[in-house]
């Protein structure tokens, strides 16, 4: 049973992993898209998981929306 709650508790790195495995199995969705049909999925309010985003999920959530123009970059970046 305690196995059962273990795994029904999210942190930061359970949540990193669920992003990466989504995006794994769904490689045409962006990592904000991943987050949020993480959320429906899991009845989670987006606005309650700032907490769970890791650093690196964070910065390449960052780079998504530099890169189609969401947000304004700071400073030059190269292509990848």
């Amino acid at each position: 049973m305690s196995n059962e709650i273990e795994d029904s508790i999210l942190t930061k790195k359970r949540f990193s992993k669920l992003i990466e495995n989504y995006i794994a199995h769904h490689p045409d969705i962006t990592y904000m898209e991943a987050v949020i049909n993480i959320c429906d999925e899991r009845s989670i309010d987006p606005l309650d998981i700032g907490k769970l985003i890791s650093p690196a999920i964070k910065d390449k959530i960052e780079a998504e929306a530099i890169k189609n123009n969401l947000v304004k970059g700071v400073g030059n970046s190269l292509p990848i």
